[in-house]
Parts: structure tokens; sequence; C-alpha cells
């Protein structure tokens, strides 16, 4: 495998141990812990400074397309007719990349992007010093053709395409290219002058005559009761997707892990071929310690690319822009320090539209974005199975913006085995703008299980409303056969205003080894509103749920760690207007001393503690 390490010299580090940042240990255990949140602000907010230089897109060949219409997908359910680049539109992509280039070479600058139509083929790969900057009224249509994100990665992969050092689901992975992509660079930003300047996925635009398109590859839907996300744009059962085996994909991980013991390797595969399935198979290899060199995807599999993927990079800034329909999550930072996004726009309705999720970051500013998406707003992650390198996700303040639709607005997990801490999140307005069709399904949320495992402490809500409540009706997961949590029994999946769930679709993953930790959680200051749906006036299903780690998931070899309860949970001074549950409000197992104190439910006030 050939990789092209003047490009980026640091690539060469990666397949053996990762880029390593050493980063202090910062623990909010001071009296007051808004005091560090203040202090994360503070060193986030420091402004990034560019040479005062333009680098015009147009000077390098540049051109505007027409545009045409087409039928396509604009959710998991709807389709609408939206403007294309027409089929002899010029691609801007070799353009961008010499203006990119140049404004690096001249020691930094800014490169800009034009009011307009643009057809870009490929992506846009960021380098340090240089702020690519979109006009007012931009618009970048990137191919909606996946081809074109397998033609210009680092490492030929012969028939699968030259692909891209990348993550998926928090699995390193050699795929196509996200639309937008660093990697080991410094100084460096993505900016417009307002919402007009956007960057579009073009996710459910078809790209071939049977009608698919990049949300096609979903596959099939796993939440029951799913609302307005019940479906995957044109996908039907016997289809390709990255829920469906993939014949690529061995018969047997011993053909890429000969090492394995047989014990391993049927534990790791589990039982019957799903995990041949790609969403699965790349788990595998890296419970496998299948290095990245062999974790080859790419043409002829089905993992989407995120949108905005930015992979161990210091000093970054997002800010300004409006980015749509992306084939996958929206912006997928990973091991990167001092980074803030502010006043974006995250607008996709499509199959894990996930608006921002920042992985194993360190010091990272959310502030005054808005979020309407088709899966959680904000989800930080951590690494799963093995590979968890980067270290924990950690300091990161969300402040000043609004959540409409979308699974969870402010998530941790699900994919947390590195850990995440000293979290902080202050005067958000979940608005579920959406509630009547596409509701959020909860304004707090966190996921994990015994195989994404990791750690949650010391994460701090205030000051946050609900005026539209969350989805009324509960959203379940399967539980694993013999759990004492029932199927279709507990509303972990949609339903409640604050979700803590350390049992997340436990059937996904066939190594449950590893008990999640979670500890000192305070949630002050939230005010739900109630709406009106078919009869019911409600804020949400339950006011609360906590589901513990459930020790009889566990399928490793005994004897069985320790499986410790959830434990110092806070919540204080809060409304959660009126739950349709009115009978059972909360729903608590293996808690450990969860406060309430001046809690509002239905108009009871409770101060009392519970555990379960």
């Amino acid at each position: 495998m050939t990789i092209n390490t003047q490009r980026r010299n640091l690539m060469k580090a990666l397949p053996a141990a990762g880029i390593s940042f050493s980063f202090p240990a910062v623990a909010a255990t001071a009296p007051d812990p808004w005091l560090q949140a203040q202090a994360i602000i503070d060193r986030v907010s420091k402004p990034l400074t560019f040479r005062k230089e333009d680098f015009n897109i147009t000077a390098y060949g540049a051109k505007t397309c027409k545009l045409t219409k087409v039928k396509a997908w604009i959710s998991h359910e709807e389709q609408d007719d939206l403007g294309t680049p027409t089929a002899d539109a010029p691609d801007c992509y070799a353009a961008i990349k010499a203006a990119i280039q140049a404004c690096h070479d001249a020691g930094g600058g800014r490169v800009v992007i034009p009011a307009g139509d643009w057809f870009v083929a490929g992506p846009i790969v960021l380098l340090s010093n240089v702020n690519v900057h979109l006009s007012k009224g931009a618009h970048v249509y990137f191919s909606h053709n996946p081809a074109d994100f397998a033609k210009y990665g680092d490492i030929d992969c012969g028939k699968h395409g030259k692909l891209t050092i990348s993550r998926w689901q928090s699995n390193d992975c050699l795929n196509y290219s996200p639309m937008v992509y660093a990697y080991g660079q410094n100084n460096i930003a993505l900016t417009g002058d307002d919402w007009t300047a956007i960057l579009d996925g073009q996710g459910g635009v078809p790209f071939n005559d049977a009608g698919d398109c990049w949300w096609t590859w979903k596959g099939k839907q796993k939440t029951i009761n799913s609302i307005g996300q019940g479906t995957t744009p044109n996908f039907k059962a016997g289809k390709m997707s990255e829920n469906t085996v993939n014949p690529l994909n061995p018969a047997s991980l011993s053909t890429v892990a000969p090492a394995l013991t047989e014990a391993e390797r049927l534990l790791i595969q589990g039982e019957g071929d799903k995990w041949r399935a790609d969403a699965q198979y790349l788990p595998a290899l890296s419970e496998a310690g299948v290095p990245l060199s062999k974790r080859i995807f790419g043409i002829g599999h089905f993992l989407r690319a995120p949108m905005i993927q930015i992979i161990g990079c210091t000093n970054v800034l997002l800010q300004g822009y409006r980015v749509q329909n992306t084939p996958f999550w929206q912006h997928h930072p990973v091991h990167c320090r001092n980074l803030a996004i502010r006043n974006v726009e995250m607008h996709s309705h499509g199959p894990n539209s996930d608006g921002f999720d920042p992985e194993a970051c360190d010091h990272v500013l959310v502030d005054g974005c808005t979020f309407d998406t088709g899966d959680d707003c904000i989800a930080i992650k951590a690494g799963k199975d093995l590979d968890t390198q980067y270290g924990p996700s950690q300091n990161i303040v969300i402040q000043n913006s609004i959540m409409h639709s979308g699974h969870g607005g402010v998530t941790l997990g699900s994919e947390m085995a590195g850990g995440i801490q000293n979290v902080f999140a202050q005067k958000l307005v979940f608005e579920n703008a959406n509630w009547q069709t596409n509701p959020l399904n909860t304004a707090i949320r966190m996921k994990t299980n015994m195989n994404r495992g990791g750690f949650l402490r010391n994460f701090y809500v205030r000051d946050c409303t609900v005026p539209n409540g969350v989805q009324i009706s509960p959203s379940f997961y399967a539980s694993l056969p013999g759990s004492p949590i029932q199927s279709k029994t507990v509303a972990t999946a949609a339903g409640a205003i604050v979700t803590f769930d350390c049992d997340y679709t436990p059937i996904s993953d066939n190594v449950r080894t590893r008990p999640p930790v979670v500890d000192n959680i305070q949630i002050s200051n939230i005010r739900a509103g109630n709406v009106t749906k078919d009869g019911k006036t409600a804020s949400c299903f339950q006011a609360i749920v906590i589901l513990g780690p459930v020790a009889s998931d566990y399928n490793g070899p005994l004897p069985v760690p320790p499986v410790l309860p959830v434990t110092n949970v806070s919540i204080s001074d809060c409304d959660f207007g009126t739950p349709v549950n009115a009978a059972a409000p909360w729903f608590l197992y293996n808690v450990k001393g969860m406060t309430l104190k001046n809690v509002t439910i239905g108009g009871k006030v409770h101060n009392t503690t519970l555990s379960a």
C-alpha cells in the first residue's frame, strides 16, 4: 500500500499508533464547575489569524454551473423536486484544490468561493493556515455519485478506489473521502458569510437508474415505533446496504486475522453471517486487531462518508454557513484540539444525519448553531471496540443553540469506549419545531452498552427550554434474550426528556465485555412545555428514563467485571411538563442515589432520592 507522505506526512504514523497530542488533565471538580466551562470558552474563543490575501477559485479555472430539477429524497419518507447540477456541469474540484494549494504554499490566506452554483465532484481538502470561505449566495453542490469520492484519496486500493484514511462510526477505515476533509493540519477554517452560503451533500439525489441515493445505503431501520423515520429512502429487502451481508467480506475472520483463537473468532462473529454486513464487519476488524491497512472499504462497500471530517487537527474554526442533505454525519472532527463551531445551520433529515459529532477531541466550543437533523443533533463520541487510541472526548461546551428534529438534542455516545468527561451544556432551546410529524426524540441523551463501554463523568446541563416537549409516544430497541429488560417496554429510543441508556441496541454488538461507568451528572433549570396531539396534551411520554448497565448482557470470560450502577445524578429546579405516562413519570434500572430537588412533573413537585 502506497501512502503519499509528502502531502500529509502524519499519515505514515496513523496505522501504527495514531496521532499523539499531549493534553493536560483537567477535571471539573471545582466548587462551581461552570468556572471550568468559562475557562474552556475563553481558551477556544481566541481568534485564528490568516494572511490577508484572497485566492478566488475563479482565478484557477472554476466556473459556475446550471441547474436542473430532479425528484429527490429530502428525508426518510419524503421526496421533492430539488435543483441539481446538469449532466454537463463543469467540475470545480481541480480549481478548488489548486487554489487551496497556492494559498497554503504562500503561507496561508483565504480561498474564496464566490456567489453562484458550483459543482464539485471530489473532496475539498483543507491545508494548514488556509481559510476556505463561502461568500453570500455561494452554493456548493458536491457530486451525489459515491464513485467520485473514491478517485482522489492518498491510498490506492485497486478495485476499491483511491481511498482516504477515515473513521466510520468511530472505527478506523480506508473509505470514500468525506466531502470536506483535513488530516493533521493546524490553523484551518471553513467559513461562510451567512446561511445562504451552502455546502450541499445531495444525499437524497439518485445516482443510478434504480433511484438509489447515498441514503439508500442505510438499509433496514432498527428502531421500534419510529415516527417520521420508519423507512429508508428507496431501500427494499434484498438490496445491498451497510446492513446487508456483503459477499466481498470473507466467510471467516480467520482469513484476515489468523492469530485469533477459535473462541475469540466465534465471539466476534456471533451467530450466523450478519457480521459480514459492512456495518458489522468493520467493528469486527477492530475487535480482531486487524490493522488499518487491511480495513479496505470504498467501491463495492456501503459505508457512507461523513460530510465534513477533520482528523488530528489543531486550532479549527467552522463558522457561518449552512450544510444540508449530507450522506452521513454532517460534521465529524476526530482527535482535534481547540475547535470552535459557531453560527452554523445544520439541516439534513436523512439517515444518520447527525449534526456535530466531536470524537476524542479536547477543548471544543459549540455556540449559536441551529440543528435540524435526521439523527442526533450533537453526539459526542470517543472510539469504539479497540479503536480507542485517541483517548477521551473532554472539555466541551455547548451553548446558545437551537435543536429541532433529531434523535437526541445533546447526546453522549453511543461510541464512547475511550470515555467522555467534562461536558457543559447551557442556554439551549430544544425547539422541536417539527413536533407534529418528525419530533425530537429526546432532549438530553446518553447511550452506551456492554460493547461500547467507556465512561461518562462530569456532565453538566443548565438553563435550557423544551417549549414543544419531545416525542410523546415511546420508541424502543430490541433487548437480548434473557434480559431483565423486555423488548418494547422501556422508552429508551424516544419519549423522555432526559434519557440515559446503558443498554443501547444491545443486539447490534456481538462482543459485550466492557461495562460502562456513568457518574456525576448535574442537570438544572430545564423548562418543558406541552403540545396537544392525538387528543393528548403532554410534553413527553415519561420525564426521565435511566437504564443502567444490564449485567446479563455480558458474554465474555469469567469472572464478570464489576457492573456498576449509574451514580451521582442530580436533577434540580426543573419543570418537565406533563408526561403521557403520568402513573410512571420516570423509569430507573441499576441507578443509585438519583436526587430530585424541586422537580415538577405533571404539576407535582418532587424532592426525593431514588435508587433502583
